[in-house]
């Protein structure tokens, strides 16, 4: 890609896209087409013939997608399905009949299957059952990767597909019905932390930012203790504790968003091949000294409970780095410096 090719990434604004477009800025790509979902609804056919026809750009990073958590996956199975095999079935074809000359689509880590070994190497897609939490979502990304395998078959195109482990930085999403587990615990714990410092001015200005269920800090303190509890998030006069879904035993992998960034720079330039990439740390850790980790970094002194009755999700999800490392590329923040610059943000109102 020369500095001035018309580069469209689809999902600019959410954690993974925003990233690509600081990454491409930084690198002095100037000829970025964004565009919001209310400028241009993905999942609707009509819109995305009418701008790659107009735009016609060269090449295409696919970010955008419906993602969430284990409970907003479980909850919205059918959108989650929908939303993204439409957002994708568009774009890729789009990209085809308008001669995108290189498209990078971004995947997800549990498309593999529930009990496959561990690490996961690419060769391990559809070799047994997906994790029922979330397989609508594993099933739409599995489609997304096949269908750039199938289009490069037949129709000769360089379209390649990446799929990071779970990811955290920027613009990631602190809600607490659909986030995923560490901004999670992130806010979780801040909010534990004021609640125990009797700080309900902090309270109220991170509801302001982000209500809850539609309770933000103008609501009256029992309906925000209400709330809160709901979420797991509780007080008594000596202290507070931080109620977490399942046994804290699962294993997982984090990268920060501004080093997938890098890797998908780095791919669009190294790797035309089938198949696809894995983009992540090589290394894991138990959810529960995740949850230890955050709640040194934000001081928090109260408990974390663990509801056993709530479920796990996959076991483990350590991805194979190998593919990657060969190509040239490797991570390079890691997770406690990564943690530390995401607190800080947040703490600041960033985002």
């Amino acid at each position: 890609m020369n500095k001035s090719a018309k580069i469209y990434i689809a999902g600019h604004r959410g954690m993974v896209g925003s990233a690509i477009v600081r990454k491409l800025k930084a690198e002095g790509y100037n000829n970025l087409i964004l565009k919001t979902s209310k400028e241009l609804d993905l999942r609707d056919q009509n819109q995305v013939k009418k701008f790659f026809e107009t735009e016609k750009p060269e090449y295409v990073f696919l970010a955008a997608a419906k993602v969430g958590g284990i409970v907003a996956n479980n909850t919205y199975r059918a959108e989650f399905l929908y939303d993204n095999m439409m957002i994708e079935t568009n774009i890729i074809h789009h990209s085809y009949l308008n001669k995108v000359k290189k498209l990078l689509f971004l995947g997800s880590s549990c498309i593999y299957p529930k009990l496959a070994p561990q690490p996961l190497t690419e060769d391990y897609l559809l070799t047994g059952k997906l994790e029922s939490t979330n397989e609508p979502y594993a099933i739409a990304k599995i489609a997304g990767i096949k269908m750039c395998d199938a289009y490069r078959d037949q129709y000769g195109c360089n379209f390649i597909s990446a799929m990071p482990t779970n990811l955290y930085g920027p613009n990631d999403n602190y809600n607490l019905e659909t986030s995923h587990v560490l901004p999670a615990l992130i806010r979780k714990m801040i909010i534990g932390k004021a609640l125990e410092s009797n700080d309900w001015e902090a309270i109220k200005q991170d509801l302001n930012k982000r209500p809850i269920e539609g309770v933000n800090g103008d609501a009256n303190k029992n309906d925000i203790l209400e709330v809160l509890d709901k979420y797991g998030i509780t007080s008594n006069e000596h202290s507070a504790s931080v109620t977490l879904w399942g046994t804290g035993e699962p294993l997982r992998e984090f990268l920060h968003v501004d080093d997938l960034a890098e890797a998908c720079l780095f791919l669009m330039h190294n790797f035309d091949e089938d198949g696809f990439v894995n983009v992540g740390v090589g290394e894991d850790l138990p959810i529960k000294d995740l949850a230890e980790i955050v709640k040194k970094e934000v001081r928090f002194k109260g408990n974390i409970v663990w509801d056993t009755t709530k479920p796990n999700g996959t076991p483990r999800k350590l991805m194979s780095v190998n593919k990657l490392k060969k190509l040239g590329w490797k991570y390079s923040i890691v997770l406690s410096d990564g943690i530390k610059s995401v607190l800080q943000e947040y703490q600041q109102n960033k985002y």
